[in-house]
């Protein structure tokens, strides 16, 4: 019975962890994907990206 209940605690633990690494990485995966876009978004219509700002679009 005991060794059930160590097993029940561990995946308790092992979904928390989960929760707290997805809550995590989440906003860092959104960020470099919105950065992304804006790069390409910037070299299609004939920029470049520097210091954070598109140069030279139009």
């Amino acid at each position: 019975m005991k060794e059930a209940a160590g097993e029940a605690n561990m995946t308790v633990v092992t979904i928390i962890l989960i929760g707290v690494i997805v809550a995590v990485v989440t906003p860092i995966v959104t960020n470099a994907m919105n950065n992304t876009k804006q790069r390409s978004e910037c070299q299609n219509n004939g920029g470049y990206w520097e210091n954070g700002e598109c140069v030279g679009a139009n």
